[in-house]
This record gives C-alpha cells, structure tokens and sequence, in this order.
C-alpha cells in the first residue's frame, strides 16, 4: 500500500504545482525511485481514460473517503497495471468495484471502436507547447554556499560557464554542458533542458535547490528583511520556504503550514537538507490561523501560494494537461479568495505575494480583483518587477502590474504573480530594482563542496 500512497502524494503534489514528476518522486522518500516513476508515468498516460472510468462507474460517488488520485492509482493498476499488489480495505474496495469497472471499459471499448486498452490514449502529443525548451534552473542555497562556488565546482566537472544572461534568447540557445547565470535572478543558473542533477553532489548535500525560475519568482519578490516574521501559508513541498529562509539569512522566524501529515515531514528533511533553522512548521489549514494570535503579531510578510489547477505545469506528461472543469476552477477560486482575504488580516502585513501556477484567469486576476474590491481599496497592487515582459491579463485597471510567467515567453513554468501592499506603504525597491541585489556581497557567503573560499572572513560548511 505505500507504493499507492507514494504514487497518489505525488499526483497530489503535481495537481497542484509543487514540482515536476522527477522532482516529486526523488523527494518522496519511497525507497524504491524508478517503481514509483514508472507507476506514476503510466497512471498520468492513461488519465483521460481513468476519469472516465472512474465517472462512469460513479466510484467516487459510492465511496466518498477514497481519495481521487489514490482511485486513479488503484483503478490503474487493477485494469491496465499488473494487478493490485496491495492488501487491506482499499484492495477489497477496488475488488469491489471491479465488475463495474470493467464493463465500463469494455463500453468504452466499443464506443471508441477499438479492442485494445493502448488503442483508448490518444495520439502521443507534446506536453505542453514549448515544454522541451524549458531550461533546467538550479537556485544556489545561499544558507551554504555563494554562486561563485558553484560556478567553480561545475566548472571542474566540465561545465562551460557563458556569464551572465542579458536575454531570454540566451538561454533558449543553451546546449551540451553549458551554463549560465540568469538574467532576472541572482542565484539562478540556468542549464540545457534535461540536465540532471539528482544524483549530483551538490544536489544531496543540499548547495542547490532544483526549482523553476517561475517559482522562485514569489520569495524573491516577496524580499523580507533579515530578521523578518515570514508567513508561508501553503508550504509544502518547501522549496519556496527555504528560498524565504536563504533571503533572510536564517535570521528572523518563518511560520509553514499544510495540511498533510507526509507532506510536512518531507518537507522538514528537504528543509535541514538545505540548512534552514528559522522555521516552524505547523500541521493546520491556513484559514483556521488566528490573524489576532499574539505569536502572529510580528508577522510582516506572507507568502500564498495556494492550491490551483497546476494547469501551467508545462513538464506533465501527455493527459495530464487536460482543462480543469469549470465546476472545479469555481471551487478553486472560491477557496483561493477566502485564503487570499485570510491573509490580508495580520494587522503588522506590510507585504503579500500571491502565486500560483494556473494559466486560468479564474484563479489569477480575477482572484485579486475580487479580494481588492471586498478589502475597500485597503491594500494595493504593487508593480511586480515591471522590466519582466510577460504582464497580468487586462481584467481590471491596473492588473499589469502583476506578471505572467509561459514557456514561450520566459522559459520557464506557467505561473502567475501579484504583489499587494496595504495602501500607504512605500513599494519595495527590490521588485522594481532587481539588478540592485546582484552586487550585493552579503549574497556571495559560503562555498560550494570542494571549492576554495573566496576571501570571506568565515567558512561555510563544505561535503567532502
């Protein structure tokens, strides 16, 4: 049964933006990787074909408390897999069921006029439109490490350091074993599409983050000040938060929620992995946090990332990117609404990134429009780093001031981004002035494994 769990967790981690699949499965602490990936590959490719099943046969209507990715992973298996290799309620529930599923896909055989459950998938299609041009992004941990220790350490493994990046074009032509600096981020390097740095060592020990530029944009603009009370509402998986920990420098108190149990515990080795100690995570929905709790009081900046269609998701697999329904994109917004108006109440807010990585305009601009309308112009969209060229969607006045992130456009992930100030508050230059922390010295501590320190009164740590 752990195998089906792993399997739906990261189904659940991919409908909601968390990461790629590899990411998600490495990070999954199933002992054995490449079962779980193949087991996760397959239910994906024949997703189409599962939701119809599992509509037709009204699973999910006559057993409400089975989780509708573990249904898919289930009803994979039993039909198109090598059989049910679980025990326990959930075999005898899929065994229950199993005479109406399979009349189900023998009428869905005969509709589509075809004798083989391969013949059901669709034509094999690209992922996503741009999704092979999409670079891999490796975000330098700055709680151990400086970029130039990094670029040194790729360097000796035979990497091709090009600079810095002054164009989106750059990156596009990248190939081989070369790299660049990214032209937005200042602790981005950006490789081929593909790369793979599971296995790397500085990887394992934590010095890199693999995380899509698309996704680091929120703790960046969001830019608490060392020493900060940092909200990081939906945290999980913990990249974003350890991000917020590395801009302010372990210093300062971050307060993680979510809701999952596993989830949480992964994401407190990733987070000691990465050398993160200002954080308390805490098992609890967002929406029930008391804004007036005294141990909120000092909280200045809120990072909401909450759940979305993932519809920008651009390294799914084929079937995967179907359109969400529209019943489910208002139960997303509905939810996204309470939780965006939920977090503008901690009276000390001085500054809110909202993100998520939909392409829906249902979960994006519209989300914003309708919590600044409910606020009564209480708080303000603030220019979201404006040399950026993809803007928010012209919904209501002033919603270019968000960005847009495409794999056409930027490279990177579909994702979406506002910052909101309440109103009266100075805009952070930061997000107007990226270029401004690039030179910053206090961003180059630390050292890559193996690498020589680069003049710095103090040694971070490094892995043999």
């Amino acid at each position: 049964m752990a195998l089906y769990s792993a399997a739906a967790a990261v189904l659940e981690g991919l409908e909601r933006g968390d990461g790629g699949i590899k990411s998600l499965v490495y990070n999954s602490r199933f002992p054995h990787v490449r079962q779980l990936y193949a087991l996760v590959s397959e239910t994906l490719r024949y997703s189409p074909v599962l939701e119809k099943l599992l509509a037709g046969a009204a699973l999910l209507q006559a057993e409400k408390k089975l989780p509708p990715q573990l249904a898919k992973v289930l009803v994979y298996d039993l039909l198109f897999g090598k059989g049910l290799k679980c025990g326990g309620r959930w075999k005898a529930l899929a065994r229950r069921h199993r005479a109406r599923l399979e009349a189900e896909l023998a009428r869905l055989k005969v509709q589509q006029k075809v004798s083989r459950n391969e013949d059901l998938l669709a034509p094999a299609q690209a992922a996503s439109p741009g999704a092979s041009q999409v670079p891999r992004y490796v975000r330098v941990n700055t709680l151990k490490t400086c970029v130039d220790d990094v670029i040194d350490f790729f360097k000796r493994q035979g990497y091709s350091y090009l600079g810095k990046a002054t164009k989106v074009e750059e990156l596009r032509a990248l190939s081989g074993k070369k790299f660049l600096l990214d032209l937005h981020l200042p602790e981005l390097l950006v490789f081929p599409p593909q790369t793979d740095f599971h296995d790397n060592l500085l990887y394992t020990s934590g010095h890199i983050i693999l995380q899509d530029k698309a996704s680091c944009l929120p703790a960046f603009l969001l830019d608490p000040a060392a020493g900060s009370h940092v909200i990081d509402a939906c945290a999980a998986p913990g990249n974003k938060t350890s991000h917020l920990a590395a801009i302010l420098k372990n210093k300062g108190q971050i307060f993680a929620f979510d809701m999952d149990t596993k989830r949480l515990a992964t994401m407190n080795t990733m987070l000691m992995r990465a050398g993160v100690t200002s954080f308390q995570l805490a098992q609890q929905d967002f929406l029930t946090v008391d804004p007036r709790d005294p141990k909120y009081s000092k909280v200045t900046h809120i990072l909401l990332d909450p759940s979305c269609s993932g519809s920008g998701m651009v390294t799914r697999l084929p079937g995967q990117e179907a359109a969400p329904s529209a019943e489910r994109l208002r139960a997303l917004a509905g939810f996204q609404r309470k939780a965006l108006g939920h977090a503008l109440r901690f009276p000390a807010l001085r500054r809110l990134v909202y993100s998520t990585c939909s392409l829906h305009r249902e979960e994006n601009e519209d989300v914003v429009q309708a919590v600044l309308r409910e606020r009564d112009s209480a708080f303000r969209l603030v220019s979201a780093l404006p040399s950026w060229p993809c803007r928010g969607l012209a919904a209501f006045p002033g919603a270019e001031r968000c960005l847009r992130a495409s794999p056409a456009d930027t490279l990177t992930q579909g994702f979406f981004v506002a910052v909101l100030e309440p109103c009266g508050e100075e805009a952070a230059a930061p997000s107007s002035l990226p270029v401004a922390v690039e030179e910053n010295p206090e961003h180059s501590e630390g050292t890559a494994p193996g690498a020589a320190p680069k003049k710095r009164k103090r040694k971070k740590q490094r892995v043999k």
